[in-house]
């Protein structure tokens, strides 16, 4: 349904993208180069957990930034203020760092959090706050985000501010990530549920055939057997094999209409694989990833359907087909 107000709407949202925009290029040309160095080598060497704090909005963007922290392999938790000043600052050893969130730098929930026995990296826009001050004693660092205005029009609500504060705990956990290198299988085995789990730990070995269920054929046989191997295996193509098992070539069911359509006075008792076949086919492994063998297939010109899976020497050892893959929820 069409709204009378859609062009305001978007207007406002167009404004809200510049100011936040504009508020990041501020933070990149804002950040200096030695602060930020000095916090990711001040994680870099934590034996503890980081724990990672903020209030209101800033609190929100806190346990994002832990959460990206611990999921990259660098061990962090979120401490909500007033729980510190209730007693829960007492799970903070002499081995943690603590990253604390706050645009002012003055919020009185972080009372509890200032006289740290941890180095401290501070996320705030006010370089004379007590935060920034705390920071400082506890041998941290400052990392100041400089934004001059919010997407808010009163300039008060937490937008441009808390867009900074997100960014740049993700840099420093992309940072982390890429000094640590931390590989996409450290990552799958911090991941092993869900899609993201399945893209990055589900192999061709773990969906292909195999065995008796392979399409197979010899370069020998007749059109007959070759319908009947693709119709009863249901992967709409047959591998060609010679007498060790070696893959010859592939014969798709595009294959056979392509080829009637441009022969049909053909007599097609005498019609063999051999002549129906693409000779040197796409193929695949069984231990790469399946999310490698979609792209596999879909960057193939033409694109395919179905990949048949070889071993070191050529010799067909199961068969995967795109359904089977996004079946299984990679994509």
């Amino acid at each position: 349904m069409h709204s009378k107000n859609s062009e305001s709407y978007l207007k406002s949202a167009k404004r809200t993208f510049a100011v936040e925009t504009l508020a990041l290029q501020q933070t990149i040309d804002s950040l200096d180069e030695l602060d930020f160095a000095k916090a990711c080598d001040i994680l870099l060497s934590c034996k503890g957990r980081v724990i990672v704090s903020g209030m209101g909005k800033s609190g929100h963007i806190a346990r994002k930034t832990a959460s990206t922290l611990t999921s990259t392999g660098t061990p962090a938790i979120f401490l909500h203020p007033s729980e510190a000043a209730h007693g829960d600052i007492g799970l903070v050893s002499s081995d943690d760092v603590m990253i604390i969130l706050s645009k002012s730098g003055e919020s009185d929930e972080l009372t509890s959090l200032l006289n740290s026995i941890v180095p401290i990296i501070a996320i705030t826009s006010s370089s004379t706050s007590r935060l920034a001050n705390a920071a400082k004693k506890s041998n941290g660092v400052v990392l100041y985000p400089i934004i001059k205005e919010e997407a808010c029009p009163h300039d008060l609500a937490p937008t441009s501010s808390t867009t900074a504060q997100l960014v740049i705990g993700d840099a420093l956990a992309i940072a982390l990530l890429e000094a640590r290198n931390f590989t996409s299988e450290d990552f799958a085995k911090l991941h092993p549920g869900g899609a993201l789990g399945r893209k990055l730990t589900m192999h061709v070995r773990d969906l292909m055939v195999s065995g008796d269920n392979i399409p197979r054929i010899k370069k020998d046989s007749s059109l007959n057997s070759i319908m009947q191997e693709i119709s009863g295996k249901r992967f709409g193509a047959a591998c060609v094999i010679g007498e060790s098992g070696e893959l010859l070539g592939i014969v798709t069911d595009g294959d056979l209409r392509r080829f009637f359509q441009s022969h049909e006075q053909l007599d097609t008792r005498k019609v063999t694989a051999a002549e129906l076949m693409a000779a040197s086919p796409k193929t695949t492994t069984a231990d790469i990833l399946a999310f490698d063998a979609l792209h596999l297939m879909e960057d193939t010109n033409p694109k395919v359907m179905q990949l048949p899976v070889v071993d070191g020497a050529g010799i067909v050892i199961g068969m995967i087909h795109l359904h089977d893959i996004v079946k299984a929820g990679i994509n």
